[in-house]
């Protein structure tokens, strides 16, 4: 017997202001109005001790230093994966994470400077290898997307870094996506958010369906 396909795994990823809460929103609805059954979580977060430590990680005081940073997050992953993305999989369901493994890459291995091969080891560890199925790469620059937080009057611990580690996050995200153009899709976050939208729900739709 052929065992039939589990579940598929969805990460929505990108710099401050880049829309991935309005695109996490929107598939899921449309997911949803399809008939599809659909996990909708985010990192840090989704469960009650993620949540917790998401508190810490975005409070405009920071942790002291930039591994404690990096380990809250994978212990945040860590517990997402084991009891939300897993079973979820297992079950048959579309799980969209908005954020995921690419973004402690991107933000504490090219932004902080602790380098992807070791921020990489550390993902490993916490995900048991577990990687999505399609990312989407909600691309603008770093200052559009700091312009945008602004406006909205959104400030964490990360909305006030410089504008050179924001750039760094950038180049991180493009680096991953050129690695992998198989399960990476690199969205124009700089037009209308109907238009990312569409083209975000055309990508998860030609994979799924």
């Amino acid at each position: 017997m052929v065992s039939a396909r589990k579940g598929w795994f969805i990460a929505i990823e990108g710099g401050e202001g880049s829309g991935k809460s309005s695109v996490h929103a929107e598939l899921g609805a449309t997911l949803r109005m399809r008939g599809r059954a659909i996990v909708l979580t985010r990192e840090p977060g989704g469960t009650p001790l993620g949540e917790q430590i998401r508190s810490l990680v975005l409070a405009q005081t920071s942790v002291e230093t930039e591994v404690t940073e990096l380990l809250l997050f994978e212990a945040a992953r860590a517990q997402l994966v084991a009891t939300v993305i897993r079973p979820a999989l297992a079950r048959g369901e579309v799980v969209i994470c908005d954020r995921f493994a690419a973004s402690s890459v991107a933000y504490q291995g090219f932004g902080r400077g602790l380098g992807r091969d070791l921020v990489e080891r550390a993902n490993a560890i916490a995900t048991g290898g577990l990687r999505p199925d399609l990312t989407l790469l909600l691309d603008l620059p770093a200052a559009a997307g700091l312009a945008r937080r602004a406006g909205a009057g959104a400030v964490n611990h990360f909305d006030v870094e410089t504008l050179a580690f924001h750039e760094r996050v950038r180049a991180g995200y493009h680096d991953l996506a050129n690695d992998a153009p198989d399960s990476w899709r690199v969205i124009d976050a700089s037009r209308p958010i109907d238009d990312v939208v569409a083209e975000c729900e055309a990508a998860v739709l030609s994979l799924i369906d």
